[in-house]
């Protein structure tokens, strides 16, 4: 059976506001998880301790009406300051450890109306919508999730902070985490205090979670298959790896180039209804407004769990050393490693 063959350039998705409301969910990877389908690392004690503090949040959202570890959240939010009424839960550590698992596992485990995404996704909603018109939908839920909660943007973590602040004033419960990488919490961005004045408001409100940990992508995991040589490669593995499914065949300098003409919150309703990715000529991407939309899709293709094959250089070597260091390295990081893992399986596939 043949390929079929598709090509994101040649798609400019138009998306409702209703439409990118209901997308606020856990994607496809996290669609069944729970809490008994996490597993807790036994020389990480944290893990399993952050799983029963969820537990007892997932209740008390139930009811509509635990002790936070260190770390940098803790911190900005004044410590521990558990408390079975606290109007949010923040999951603070390193990425790849198992956070998002847990809080899908949260929004799963609650009723009523509820909202999941990451911190990027939220602020391109708002981008859409206005603020108002996001304050004025996400109100009516019982829950809200934000995944990686980011703080290398000002502008972005004032928006967000006042968006939970009047989130939680209307009585909503808030759950988050955060994707700093250990070690440098705070490097290369803007000043800590900052961000603390911001937010100070709601320290009183949210119990902070330390989750510690290594990578669970690198856990004992082979590299990263190296790209294919070229493009006769490439259309091969296409035919071999996915027979009879959809795959979405562009140049890489194209679909980058795409990128800057779709909204990022449309990404997802760009790769819609495709079963894997495959890019011609991947190169190092050298400017940062690039990267960070690139990034944007990186997530979207890890949350559908979306195979990559390619050409060109290797994903470890897709943003400049100089990005790799830099204020957004956190991003960056995570990108690689989800693309690795994607590329990893489609070599398996």
């Amino acid at each position: 059976m043949s390929t079929q063959i598709e090509h994101l350039v040649d798609r400019n998705p138009r998306v409702s506001a209703e439409e990118l409301l209901d997308g606020f969910r856990p994607s496809e990877r996290f669609g069944e998880v729970s809490f008994d389908t996490y597993r807790p690392d036994p020389s990480q004690p944290t893990q399993a301790e952050a799983v029963q503090k969820l537990k007892a949040f997932a209740a008390g959202v139930s009811g509509r009406g635990g002790q936070g570890g260190g770390g940098f959240f803790s911190k900005l939010f004044g410590g521990s300051k558990a408390s079975t009424a606290a109007q949010g839960i923040y999951l603070d550590g390193g990425f790849g450890v198992g956070k998002t698992h847990l809080l899908a596992s949260l929004w799963h485990a609650v009723p009523g109306p509820k909202a999941f995404g990451t911190f990027v996704e939220y602020t391109n909603l708002v981008g859409a919508l206005t603020f108002r018109r996001t304050v004025d939908a996400l109100k009516e839920y019982s829950l809200v999730c934000i995944d990686e909660f980011e703080l290398d943007d000002p502008g972005d973590t004032v928006l967000m902070s006042r968006l939970m602040r009047e989130l939680a004033d209307a009585g909503v419960k808030l759950a988050a985490t955060s994707n700093t990488l250990p070690g440098s919490l705070g490097e290369g961005r803007f000043a800590a205090q900052d961000f603390q004045r911001e937010i100070q408001v709601l320290s009183s409100q949210f119990e902070v979670v330390r989750v510690d940990g290594e990578d669970y992508r690198h856990r004992g995991l082979p590299q990263a298959p190296s790209p294919l040589a070229d493009d006769a490669a490439l259309e091969t593995a296409i035919e071999q790896h996915f027979p009879g499914k959809r795959v979405a065949l562009d140049d890489f300098e194209a679909l980058v180039d795409q990128l800057s003409r779709v909204h990022p919150s449309r990404y997802r309703a760009l790769i819609q209804d495709l079963d894997a990715m495959a890019w011609r000529g991947v190169r190092t991407i050298d400017q940062q407004a690039v990267a960070l939309r690139f990034v944007v899709l990186a997530d979207r293709l890890y949350d559908r769990d979306l195979p990559i094959l390619s050409t060109g250089v290797p994903f470890d070597q897709v943003f400049t050393e100089e990005m790799m260091a830099g204020g957004y390295q956190k991003k960056y990081y995570r990108a690689v490693s989800r693309l690795t893992a994607l590329a990893r399986e489609a070599d398996e596939a």
